[in-house]
């Protein structure tokens, strides 16, 4: 009997905006869609309803890493002031070998939100960086 593949692991991904490789992130968020779905009941029939999809919706994507550079601070402002820059956001998992397994492709994102933790100056830790990108919806490619 053949031995099933081992599932992919959470923490080896890239991230790419226009294909343009970025480092460093230790986390991202809200890679899901969800499907509505609006139910009907036909008159007279009491053990059946019928159920039709009606929109995809696609959450905000959440990226964090480390405070390194001004990059991402930047193109937030520049949403802020107006100025809407949408690139491809994608999201590149890899398996133990580093080989590329999935890819998703966030098309027309552009930074929503962006914040930084809490500074505490009785902590140690890394200042970590997030930034909040809304987008087109999800695609594998």
């Amino acid at each position: 009997m053949t031995r099933q593949q081992d599932p992919y692991r959470g923490f080896r991904f890239l991230i790419e905006f226009e294909r343009l490789q970025q480092g460093g992130f230790s986390r991202v968020k809200g890679l899901a869609s969800e499907t509505k779905v609006e139910s009907y009941r036909e008159g007279g029939v009491n053990d059946f309803e019928h159920r039709h999809v009606t929109q995809t919706s696609f959450p905000n994507i959440v990226l964090e890493h480390g405070l390194t550079n001004e990059r991402l601070w930047e193109w937030h402002r520049r949403t802020v002031e107006g100025r809407v820059e949408r690139k491809t956001l994608s999201v590149i998992l890899r398996d133990a070998n580093g080989d590329e397994v999935w890819r998703l492709h966030a098309h027309g994102a552009y930074p929503v939100k962006w914040s930084l933790a809490d500074l505490d100056a009785s902590s140690s830790a890394v200042l970590v960086e997030s930034v909040e990108f809304a987008h087109h919806g999800l695609r594998r490619g």
